[in-house]
């Protein structure tokens, strides 16, 4: 749909979606026969149109909240009556450098790593996975976890990878949909905050039968006008050298081994990120300093308190980390920097919030109207085309 959608109008060449890599083969096979190409581009032509029909009459059916009725049926937590929350351990930044890569070993979430083999099995709740007993794939599983064993020993004890990371923690409150933070000390009645976060509020109608609320990030940090203190965390973390380890492998032809290494740092980047929020909610913020959870726990998200990460269905819009970058100097004091398009490099980074609010959960902003986004653009003093360019796959209308 999205190449149907959003790509294939934009040329006049064939724009061709298929699931993966090997089905390109008889597609360019037919785009390069003269006998079958002009036949084979007017069936996709046909094909595209009635699915960008079919999805233009998706957007005229749905139905959606105005965002005042949004916002008036947000989630509302009674913070007088709630206990306060709980002052981090440190204001500010903390960074880490030439963080221990074997800490992290033990946080390693497998599933993600076969699934870039395509290597599809079942899962146990903790320990090896049960992939290895396939009858399809578990012999092959086997072999290439193994290998990544090997590797993995090798890259941590030779510290071929390197993993750094910054966090921090600063006085805030919600105003509406937007969290502003504060430095230490501020009088937050009065005060400039130092920075602002914006929240996208869902506004896709839900079920006549459904009690759920509205829900924005915002509804999870005390609102400015309740007097009750609270706080906002954000982190960084990264494996360096995965790149310059890759691209040596692929000069040496061994495509295996550069995939291998590729496939491994977004593990250990994604497991610094788990290993760091346990640190966070134990000591370093220490609001749940007596969790007691295992691994498969922390793969159900049984934690208390949420890290949404701009880009992802809580907060859709990548322009986030913008402010996030400046508030925290992530670049200056890790390395991590952002690219054109706002994606992380090296590639094998993880960033996004913390919230610790015991209330807070993950959830998906879904489509949103023309009046949140115009709402949205004049908060973050963005032009309307500039907002709906960043939040295009989230827009509940056509902006042709």
């Amino acid at each position: 749909t999205h190449t149907a959608v959003k790509i294939a109008p934009r040329y006049s060449a064939p724009v061709i979606h298929v699931l993966d890599a090997s089905k390109s083969v008889v597609v360019c096979s037919q785009l390069l026969d003269e006998n079958l190409k002009d036949d084979y581009f007017e069936e996709i032509t046909e094909e595209y149109e009635d699915i960008r029909q079919d999805h233009y009459e998706s957007l005229k059916e749905r139905r959606y909240l105005t965002l005042s009725q949004a916002r008036k049926n947000g989630f509302h937590i009674d913070w007088l009556s709630e206990p306060h929350p709980v002052k981090p351990t440190f204001l500010g930044t903390r960074v880490f450098e030439e963080y221990d890569l074997q800490k992290l070993v033990d946080y390693i979430d497998w599933k993600p790593f076969f699934d870039v083999w395509q290597l599809r099995g079942k899962y146990p709740n903790r320990g090896f996975p049960k992939i290895f007993n396939d009858k399809t794939v578990g012999e092959e599983a086997k072999k290439v976890y193994e290998d990544a064993q090997s590797m993995l020993k090798v890259l941590i004890n030779q510290k071929k990878l390197q993993a750094r990371g910054v966090i921090g923690f600063w006085p805030a409150q919600s105003v509406q949909d937007d969290v502003h933070l504060f430095a230490e000390g501020s009088v937050l009645q009065t005060a400039e905050p130092v920075a602002i976060f914006h929240g996208l509020r869902q506004q896709a109608q839900k079920d006549s039968a459904s009690t759920d609320p509205y829900y924005c990030l915002a509804d999870f940090i005390a609102p400015l006008h309740s007097g009750v203190p609270d706080y906002l965390g954000l982190f960084a973390v990264a494996c360096f050298g995965v790149e310059e380890l890759s691209q040596a492998f692929e000069e040496d032809c061994d495509d295996y081994s550069s995939i291998m290494v590729k496939a491994l740092g977004d593990r250990l980047a994604e497991a610094f990120a788990e290993e760091l929020h346990e640190r966070v909610r134990k000591e370093l913020w220490a609001y749940c300093d007596c969790e007691q959870l295992n691994v498969a726990d922390l793969r159900r998200l049984r934690y208390e308190g949420i890290r949404p990460a701009p880009g992802y269905p809580s907060q859709p819009d990548h322009t986030e980390k913008l402010t996030m970058w400046k508030l925290a100097d992530i670049e200056q004091c890790t390395g991590i920097r952002l690219t054109e398009s706002l994606a992380m490099a090296p590639a094998s980074a993880v960033s996004g919030l913390y919230f610790s609010n015991l209330k807070s959960k993950y959830f998906a902003v879904g489509k949103i109207s023309k009046d949140q986004v115009e709402d949205y653009a004049s908060r973050k003093n963005m032009s309307i085309a500039e907002v709906e360019k960043w939040l295009s796959p989230i827009l509940g209308y056509d902006t042709d």
